[in-house]
């Protein structure tokens, strides 16, 4: 398969998932659906992050070399909701190497607390969030105090993650 011409081909759930067999457990073909993920133009990066974090879903043991560069790229000025929202997704469904702890909480915190995100981004965020305090308790209040912050002014999908969040933690 020539996974560009696939990811330009259409963006359709059929397609996505065509790409996320085609990929399996292989990771050479990963390494390359990844490598224009963070490389290629505009329309290819925007399509590929779906099926990326389906293929890491899947078998998450695919995203272990890469997430130097994911959490890098996540730091870039602009750009598009879709590599943010499935970037953030896919750190759902990963045990997390603990290097990379830090760096995951201070992107997902400026995630949840800022007014314009998306709010996919912000819900997610808030499970990877969820999902590192049951390591790191301390950081429960901080997470509380954000989404306390922001509840008023959130989408129901951001409030039943936060409701989830607060009852596992009883707050």
């Amino acid at each position: 398969m020539n996974i560009r011409a696939a990811l330009l081909k259409e963006h359709s759930k059929k397609q996505c998932n065509a790409i996320v067999k085609w990929v399996g457990n292989d990771q050479k073909k990963f390494d390359e659906l990844f490598d224009l993920f963070l490389h290629d133009e505009y329309r290819v990066v925007q399509r590929a992050g779906w099926p990326i974090s389906y293929c890491v879903e899947k078998h998450p043991n695919l995203i272990q070399n890469h997430y130097t560069k994911l959490l890098k790229n996540l730091n870039k000025k602009g750009i598009h909701d879709a590599v943010k929202r499935n970037s953030i997704r896919l750190l759902q469904y990963v045990n997390i190497p603990k290097k990379f702890h830090g760096r995951v909480m201070d992107i997902c915190f400026r995630y949840v607390s800022s007014p314009t995100e998306a709010v996919a981004v912000k819900a997610f965020s808030i499970t990877v969030l969820q999902n590192l305090a049951r390591q790191y308790p301390g950081i429960i209040n901080e997470i509380k105090l954000v989404i306390e912050e922001r509840l008023d002014y959130e989408t129901i999908a951001f409030k039943t993650r936060a409701k989830q969040l607060l009852k596992e933690f009883s707050l």
